[in-house]
């Protein structure tokens, strides 16, 4: 993402991978807040878009209907982000209501307060396995070994994959959320995969339906066309029955985002919160001292050093006003989480870690109808996988200086690379 020069910041300086906003976002978001709240910039595609830092203009934007996550609302030209299949598209991430509430709806039916608590054994139990293979080492990527493999067992749990069908979902994520200019293949490549793993995932789960989240997705969304007649509708079809059908491409959408959000997401909220425990060596004691407050802890680790940096994009569908700046329709914008997460006219010394603060109103996870449906599983999956990693090694502590870690090259989301530590 790159400021326009009348900000007085060079458009390369930010969207250069090696820049000052990998380097450190909250200096550059601290700045903006300060002197360009709402500032025209030059987006991660290339194209323009608005960027808002302010705590109250973000959460107020976060549940402006006027600011839609439907693409078709971009001005031609303008947003162009990357392209998925209409079978992984047809998500969340890019409906506005009513067609966001009625799938909303249809999750909730199914991802429910009791299936993600049933996930807490195996969570453990994998959090403890992972834990054993690193007995017997002095150092470790924490990253690898154990952020990153945890959240596959618990999204394959929750689908439904077969042990034998996992696999290392990381390249894939990689490619959508740091992709190579290098290698524009890659992404290519990793839409194909996900379409290919889904496609004959879904036809599994429907000839061996299971008691997990996808089987009773599946099951909602057959019930759904049985109920309506006639065969299954396509994405973006009229909906039978007052508009209660789902898509078969919404389906596979669902299975993708919780896919790509709940793995994706998870991996870099362990791997920074670890290091903003190490970094703050008080809050990292009060915590071994009393476990059962890492639940709690989440909403402070979430605002702290959150996975994503930006919110979705929206699309003004009018002409509106912003901190006082006039965006005109169809004009993208992009809302910082990390920004809004970090302003100190909401939240008192936003940059230091405190885990007895009250984090009410974060917006890491988003705000309104778009909040996150999966924040009890991510807190399930931080309670325990911190608690046992804290359990376990008593001396944990950086193996390499702070300022030798690396951070992914994303301007969509803060997360390492690596982790290395000593055990």
């Amino acid at each position: 993402m790159a400021l326009t020069e009348s900000a007085g910041t060079s458009p390369q300086s930010l969207y250069d991978p090696t820049g000052e906003l990998l380097a450190d976002p909250y200096e550059v978001y601290a700045r903006l807040r300060e002197t360009a709240p709402v500032q025209r910039i030059v987006g991660p595609d290339g194209r323009p878009a608005w960027l808002v830092t302010r705590y109250e203009d973000v959460r107020k934007s976060l549940a402006d209907p006027r600011l839609s996550l439907d693409k078709s609302r971009a001005l031609p030209g303008g947003y162009r982000g990357f392209g998925l299949p209409p079978a992984l598209d047809a998500n969340l991430l890019n409906m506005d209501p009513p067609d966001h509430t009625r799938i909303r709806r249809f999750v909730a039916r199914a991802f429910t307060t009791r299936r993600v608590e049933e996930l807490r054994g195996p969570v453990r139990r994998t959090a403890d396995e992972l834990l054993d293979a690193l007995e017997s080492g002095g150092r470790t990527d924490l990253v690898a070994s154990y952020a990153a493999p945890l959240p596959i067992v618990v999204i394959c749990e929750l689908l439904g994959v077969p042990a034998r069908d996992r696999r290392d979902f990381r390249e894939w994520t990689d490619a959508l959320m740091a992709p190579d200019p290098a290698r524009p293949e890659r992404m290519k490549e990793a839409i194909a995969a996900m379409l290919a793993f889904f496609t004959e995932l879904l036809a599994h789960k429907r000839a061996e339906p299971g008691d997990d989240l996808l089987s009773a997705l599946i099951a909602v969304r057959d019930e759904g066309e049985e109920a309506g007649g006639g065969a299954p509708c396509d994405a973006g079809a009229p909906r039978g029955d007052g508009g209660d059908r789902l898509s078969e491409d919404e389906l596979m959408s669902l299975a993708f985002l919780i896919l790509f959000a709940g793995y994706e997401n998870t991996v870099q909220l362990i791997g920074n919160s670890v290091l903003a425990l190490l970094q703050h060596p008080g809050q990292l004691a009060a915590l071994r001292a009393e476990p059962g407050r890492t639940a709690a802890a989440v909403g402070e680790f979430a605002r702290y050093e959150g996975p994503a940096l930006l919110a979705i994009r929206r699309f003004a569908v009018e002409d509106l006003t912003i901190g006082g700046v006039t965006v005109p329709a169809g004009e993208t914008v992009m809302l910082s989480l990390a920004a809004a997460n970090r302003d100190p006219h909401r939240f008192t010394d936003p940059d230091r870690l405190d885990l007895d603060r009250d984090t009410a109103g974060q917006v890491a996870l988003g705000y309104g109808i778009h909040y996150c449906l999966g924040a009890p599983l991510a807190r399930l999956e931080m309670e325990i996988a911190l608690n046992a990693l804290l359990e376990r090694f008593p001396r944990l502590e950086l193996a390499v200086p702070y300022e030798e870690l690396r951070w992914r090259p994303s301007t969509r989301a803060r997360g390492l690379i690596a982790l290395p530590v000593r055990l």
